[in-house]
């Protein structure tokens, strides 16, 4: 199922838990796999922790320490930071489906991640039957 995500800041997780779970439910998924793709390459995505707001600042806030957003890259666009944090969080997770239930913790929720915004972006979330 492919989603529309419109990002309001330059930098920002978005939590699409329920949209994956929305696709599960729809698609019927009781046992297997989910996989979450986002197909850009200043934008990524993740499974971190969801009820702390402050741990997804602390993230970008690290990331911004170590890929600042001006430090004499050579890409001509100027967002040389944003792939780089969008190739550290990878375009792809993969989550077990158990029940017609994500199989995350208690706390994690699945991330859209970007890097390069505001911009109008896609996710896609497919998923596969079959044993575990």
């Amino acid at each position: 199922m492919e989603y529309s995500i419109k990002t309001k800041k330059a930098q920002e997780f978005i939590d699409i838990t329920e949209l994956v779970r929305e696709t599960i439910k729809k698609d019927k998924i009781e046992n297997g796999v989910v996989v979450v793709f986002v197909p850009h390459t200043t934008a990524g995505v993740t499974i971190n922790e969801n009820a702390d707001p402050d741990v997804i600042v602390d993230i970008l806030s690290g990331l911004n320490q170590a890929f600042p957003v001006k430090n004499g890259y050579m890409h001509a666009e100027g967002n040389s930071h944003a792939h780089i944090k969008a190739s550290i969080m990878g375009s792809s997770c993969y989550i077990i489906v158990e029940n017609g239930e994500l199989k995350i913790g208690v706390w994690q929720g699945i991330y859209f991640c970007e890097f390069d915004g505001p911009r109008n972006r896609k996710v896609y979330v497919y998923g596969n039957t079959g044993r575990l």
